[in-house]
């Protein structure tokens, strides 16, 4: 009798065997994923992450370098803007000096010479450091000129440019100084 009952043993487990073995071919052939296609699958993921996280990166990297080139570039502006009033000064005393021009004075030529020397070397210095004049010759243009009165011109169309007050100036292409202008009404 327990011969009986382990060959009744050893036939039901063959059995199982038999139909867990059974079980697994046909879940492999039917529903269940092949672990090669699957590793195949998993890998075109990561890779297709790899890329974007590059592309970010690039991009990322891009956006700082044209940053600090904006940074080095604009760098100087306070300075530019300071520099601009000691510019100012030098015109006026031409001016004054050339509309005054009743004492012909050895000393006073020099003078006059020495002041447009000085007026002529700072705008050099200034062209070097891409600090440009703004044209004021025409229309106005409320980007880079500053309406600060209106006056009636006979000579000049309705916001064409009369008279320039002050000069304006661009740093590169952003605007430092606007021109302080009056237009024709």
């Amino acid at each position: 009798m327990a011969q009986e009952e382990k060959e009744t043993l050893e036939d039901q487990q063959t059995e199982e065997t038999v139909k867990s073995e059974t079980s697994a071919a046909e879940e492999s052939e039917e529903g269940s994923v092949d672990p090669l296609e699957a590793a195949q699958a998993e890998a075109e993921e990561w890779k297709d992450k790899y890329l974007r996280a590059h592309a970010d990166f690039e991009n990322s990297k891009k956006r700082l370098e044209k940053d600090k080139n904006n940074a080095v570039s604009y760098a100087n502006e306070s300075f530019a803007k300071d520099i601009l009033s000691v510019m100012d000064s030098f015109e006026n005393a031409l001016a004054a000096m050339n509309s005054n021009n009743e004492n012909d004075s050895e000393a006073y030529t020099q003078m006059i010479e020495g002041v447009n020397l000085t007026y002529e070397q700072l705008k050099k210095i200034l062209e070097k450091n891409n600090i440009k004049e703004i044209a004021c010759d025409g229309e106005f243009d409320p980007e880079v000129h500053q309406a600060i009165m209106q006056v009636e011109s006979d000579q000049h169309e309705s916001g064409q440019i009369v008279q320039v007050m002050q000069k304006g100036y661009t740093i590169k292409e952003r605007v430092l100084r606007p021109a302080m202008v009056s237009t024709a009404k």
